[in-house]
């Protein structure tokens, strides 16, 4: 239960950060249905400390706008999930969880991006078939990799040209 302790902070980070909060009233709105739902979970519990933060701690290496699409659309679907075992007859379990589902539309890159990521680590690279295709797409992955990190130096050498530091 300890997914409350936080949810203001990351909630209000992802929502400002894909600018769906137009004004301070529904971030106060929000702010007091959290409040409320951190009640009904009990948030104020002592084990909730244990462990420290589950979320917000994670956000914190995830510097690039498009790296933070894919965390923070991890994050609002595992929202989504717990609210999936949730009482929804509460409005403010639903006006958090219709915002949530809002969210998560507004990120279906990041989910893309995300299942991507899985599908390589279930890659069975002990079998046959995969290491032949493997080896095939190798020269063709070592060259992209090197247009991105050429990329990457040639900003990084123009940052320092024009910065007067």
């Amino acid at each position: 239960m300890a997914f409350q302790t936080y949810s203001l902070f990351v909630l209000s980070v992802i929502m400002i950060f894909f600018g769906h909060v137009e004004n301070r009233l529904n971030l106060l709105q929000l702010q007091n249905d959290i409040d409320k739902l951190k009640a009904d979970f009990n948030s104020s519990h002592s084990d909730v400390a244990d462990g420290g933060p589950i979320f917000t701690e994670r956000l914190s290496s995830w510097t690039e706008r498009n790296e933070k699409r894919i965390i923070l659309s991890q994050i609002v679907s595992m929202y989504l999930k717990m609210f999936e075992n949730t009482d929804r007859s509460k409005a403010h379990v639903r006006n958090i969880a219709e915002e949530l589902s809002t969210l998560k539309e507004s990120l279906s890159d990041g989910s893309k991006k995300i299942e991507d990521l899985r599908d390589l680590t279930n890659l069975q690279m002990s079998d046959l078939k995969v290491q032949r295709k493997a080896v095939n797409e190798l020269f063709s992955v070592l060259q992209k990799l090197g247009d991105t990190s050429s990329s990457y130096k040639r900003k990084r050498s123009q940052f320092q040209r024009l910065c007067k530091c």
